[in-house]
């Protein structure tokens, strides 16, 4: 008997089909130990000795692990083929060496960049030891982060309130967003022009030119920089007389991208199917692990975290012949292609991610997948067959048109695709076919000397535009540049700057978030060595040296320990003031912008002689006035260009007098935003409040005039009877946002819609896609698990608010981040749903406990208060009871 060990239960029911019935395959669900999230478990002092601990989901696996490794022949770790992967052998190793469980067992390591029978088949043929440098390059990585976290974290929650933590790589990839807003927000836009003209042909043909000389001289882009210099020239050509002076004509060649690596397929499933970079992870991680394709499970693509762009012989072999077959011998080149990564410290011994097999077409199995898969699988596919494929070749054509002098000069370029080549299956970036980008410009046949007649003239004025901001797909490209992290980091370190609110996604771009521009402003004062951008590339060109046996790991925490540990003792004893004032010289352009009147941006428009300045408070810094307490103005750090400035958020501004009731209306401020509101307050009648109504998300208040804020004040409103029950259809805004309401069903409005034009059509759509808010309507469930043991009652999983949850009898469960749904088993479900119900009744119970013991206090308080009362009126005369009777009878009333 032979025991095989992978990472995932899915991956192990596909291998185990492939082995037969001699092999038993188990999964350890991921991580079995790691370093627990408390101070001390990486100790400096005793040569970087790491405490690692083993939780009891993991436990229960390796008992299994354990169980079945009793009595086997062989122990194979097959985990999966990077260093986490190879860790984890190791850690199962460990575990079951600490256990002695293997009785002799022979313990080997095999790996497989792809989930085939003939992938796993040579796989197990070729056995090795674990690799420890490959371990020890995962510890060391593990190590670094676990050491700046617990460092560097206390500080910033010591010296600026408010902030979550720091860590190694998220920081330096968040200092690439702020930067960039930097550069946004001081980006001054320069004017240049341009002027084009219209010629025509003697035959009638059209072509449209730019200038591009004039008397001798090229113009750059800034040449024609006002409006003066553009018309002049304009002039100048429509004064002229012109014909063709000069036609170049050569032919390109356009090659094919190589096959996917991890970062290129996270980019290009963001731009051509809108996916992020985890979602594509964790489909690329279903096509790796197996799908059931009419009654086989086989994986459908190679390993998905991986840099490197080869293709193994087979795989080019069965490219090479599909592209004969399906598009003809001269869509195939007459040798492979062979690419080299341009990532640094890429790991060549890898494949590049492709299919497992290319005649497994995306047509062929597209029954079996659902919609994402298949959009990825197809993306992968057309990618790596493309790159196969011929070179495309593109016939380019400039013409000068010029006056007879040659001082006035325009250009007309074009190009026309003479073979499309790889291009009649993909195009990078776009998400249509190569036909349709055929012709990028289609010249009609000119000759030198042919005379031209000027038409139209169009001087046209331009403005630089800054530097877009980061999208998913272009902040992993510059990470991948710059070096930093590694292909299997990019997804986790986007989610981590989310979950921090340090950033969030705006219209597919992130921005980053007052919190997140703190941090970075405080590390870059303080800690400038650990968020460059060199440093942290550096780091992990050391991590690969250590992988490849040329360094040893503890000489690589030593030497970054001492001096980190230097830093961060340094830092704990600043000052909140030095540190504000660092933070305030560095974000001054955004904190304090300069006002559109050109009035003084710090002058604090509440109280007029104050001056603003940055504070810090229980829950982050803000800005306030230097006369506190005296003028308690405050605001946010960021002000929106659309605010009005400070004076939206120093106090109602007036928008004008409702037309109905000649009550005035006006935009304000308060604690949750920016809201409109009719009339005023009535200082007699406290419990009469004006109507309100809270501004949309995404509406700027400056954008918000009279008409508006009387449309806002006007929800809640009907939009109309729905057409299936004649129940009216409402549209409001509520606490947390504008929402759609149908009988007692409540819907939140998508972002893209406005609560205030949105029509019955719309609304009933909405209604039928979208979730109700606050369950009262049951969510649709994702899969059912069957009967619960004990009660013969459903268990089912469903997708809430927060993510998948397992419900069962009115427990609810949360499925953990790292476990699939697919891969839920109902033992699972059943231990999840237990632990959740052990922590309700421990809080009930701990609740009542509360209750009781305040009960308790609340009659014993009483008690006294009424003796300390009732007493004195009790006390009897000296002569009225003898023997102490009165004072007996007294006691026994309290």
């Amino acid at each position: 008997m032979n025991v095989v060990v992978v990472e995932s239960p899915a991956k192990a029911k596909t291998i185990e089909k492939y082995l037969g019935s001699d092999f038993s395959v188990l999964a350890s669900y991921g991580h079995v130990s790691d370093l627990p999230s408390k101070d001390g478990s990486v100790l400096p002092d005793k040569d970087f000795e790491m405490l690692y601990e083993t939780n009891e989901r993991s436990m229960k696996q390796l008992k299994a692990i354990a169980s079945a490794v009793k009595g086997a022949d062989n122990l194979y770790l097959a985990t999966d083929p990077d260093r986490e992967g190879e860790a984890i052998s190791w850690h199962v190793l460990n575990w079951l060496k600490d256990q002695k469980a293997l009785n002799g067992t022979a313990v080997r390591r095999v790996v497989f960049h792809e989930i085939t029978k003939d992938a796993v088949a040579d796989a197990m043929s070729h056995p090795r030891d674990i690799d420890m440098d490959l371990v020890n390059a995962q510890q060391a990585r593990r190590a670094l982060d676990y050491l700046v976290g617990f460092n560097l974290s206390p500080v910033l929650w010591r010296k600026l309130p408010g902030s979550r933590s720091a860590g190694r790589v998220q920081s330096v990839a968040l200092r690439l967003i702020c930067a960039r807003e930097a550069e946004i927000e001081t980006f001054v836009p320069k004017e240049y022009w341009t002027v084009e003209a219209d010629f025509a042909k003697t035959d009638g043909k059209i072509l449209t030119a730019r200038l591009t000389q004039l008397d001798g001289a090229r113009l750059d882009k800034f040449a024609l920089g006002e409006r003066g210099a553009a018309e002049a020239a304009a002039r100048r050509i429509r004064e002229g007389t012109f014909a063709v002076s000069n036609v170049e004509r050569k032919q390109v060649r356009r090659n094919p991208q190589p096959p996917f690596i991890t970062s290129t397929l996270q980019q290009e499933a963001s731009r051509k199917l809108g996916f992020n970079a985890r979602h594509t992870m964790q489909i690329a991680q279903r096509l790796y692990e197996g799908i059931d394709i009419g009654g086989e499970t086989v994986g459908l693509i190679t390993y998905m975290r991986t840099d490197s762009v080869s293709m193994a012989a087979v795989a080019l072999n069965g490219a090479r012949d599909l592209i004969g077959s399906k598009f003809g011998k001269e869509y195939l080149p007459e040798q492979p292609r062979q690419f080299r990564s341009s990532a640094k410290n890429a790991q060549e011994a890898h494949e590049a991610i492709r299919p497992t097999g290319f005649e497994r077409t995306p047509d062929a199995i597209a029954s079996y997948l659902d919609t994402d898969q298949r959009r990825l699988y197809e993306l992968i596919w057309k990618r790596a067959l493309a790159s196969q494929m011929a070179s495309a070749i593109l016939d380019q054509v400039a013409v000068d048109i010029a006056t007879p002098k040659h001082d006035v000069v325009l250009r007309v370029t074009g190009s026309v695709v003479a073979f499309d080549g790889f291009m009649k299956l993909y195009l990078e970036g776009r998400d249509d076919q190569a036909d349709d980008d055929s012709d990028e410009k289609r010249l009609p046949d000119v000759k030198e000397g042919e005379p031209m007649e000027r038409r139209d003239v169009r001087p046209e004025q331009h403005f630089t535009e800054p530097p877009p901001r980061f999208t998913e797909a272009s902040l992993v490209k510059r990470l991948e540049e710059l070096g930093i992290g590694r292909p299997s980091t990019y997804a986790s370190i986007i989610s981590v700057l989310q979950d921090r609110d340090y950033v969030v996604l705006d219209r597919k771009r992130f921005v980053p978030q007052d919190r997140g521009r703190l941090v970075t402003a405080f590390l870059e004062s303080f800690f400038p060595q650990y968020v460059e951008y060199g440093f942290t590339a550096d780091l992990e060109t050391e991590l690969d040296r250590i992988s490849n046996g040329e360094l040893n790991w503890k000489d690589v925490l030593r030497e970054f320990w001492n001096a980190f540990h230097m830093a961060v003792e340094g830092a704990s004893e600043l000052q909140r003031s030095d540190v504000l004032a660092r933070i305030e010289t560095i974000l001054e352009a955004h904190v304090f912008p300069p006002r559109s009147n050109g009035e003084d941006s710090r002058r604090c428009a509440a109280c007029a002689d104050g001056r603003l300045g940055l504070k810090l408070g229980k829950f982050g810094a803000f800005v306030g006035c230097s006369n506190y307490p005296d003028c308690k103005f405050t605001r946010p750090l960021m002000v929106d260009a659309k605010d009005g400035d400070d004076e939206t958020n120093a106090g109602p501004k007036q928008l004008g007098d409702d037309p109905e009731t000649g009550l005035p209306v006006s935009l304000r401020k308060g604690p949750y935003g920016h809201y409109v509101q009719l009339g005023e307050a009535d200082p007699d009648d406290k419990e009469k409040k004006p109507k309100r109504t809270g501004l949309p998300r995404g509406t700027a208040p400056g954008d918000v005039d009279l008409d508006r804020a009387l449309r806002l004040l006007s929800l809640p409103r009907e939009i109309g009877a729905h057409p299936e029950d004649g129940k009216p259809i409402v549209a409001g805004i509520g606490r947390y946002g504008p929402f759609l309401k149908h009988g007692d069903k409540y819907v939140s409005l998508p972002k893209d819609d406005d609560i205030l034009d949105i029509g019955l059509n719309r609304a009933v759509t909405v209604i039928a896609e979208g979730k109700s808010r606050g369950g009262r309507v049951a969510a649709e469930p994702l899969r059912e698990l069957g009967a619960h043991p004990d009660d013969e009652k459903p268990v089912v999983i469903k997708k809430g608010r927060y993510g998948p949850y397992i419900e069962h009898n009115r427990i609810f469960a949360s499925v953990p981040k790292s476990v699939e749904i697919e891969d839920i088993t109902m033992e699972q479900a059943v231990t999840l749903l237990a632990e959740k119900a052990a922590k309700k009744g421990a809080k009930k119970s701990k609740k009542a406990k509360k209750s009781t013991a305040k009960k308790s206090t609340a009659k014993k308080a009483a008690s006294k208060k009424t003796a300390a009362k009732k007493q004195p009126a009790k006390k009897p005369k000296a002569d009225s009871a003898p023997d102490g009777k009165a004072d007996d009878h007294a006691q026994a009333e309290t």
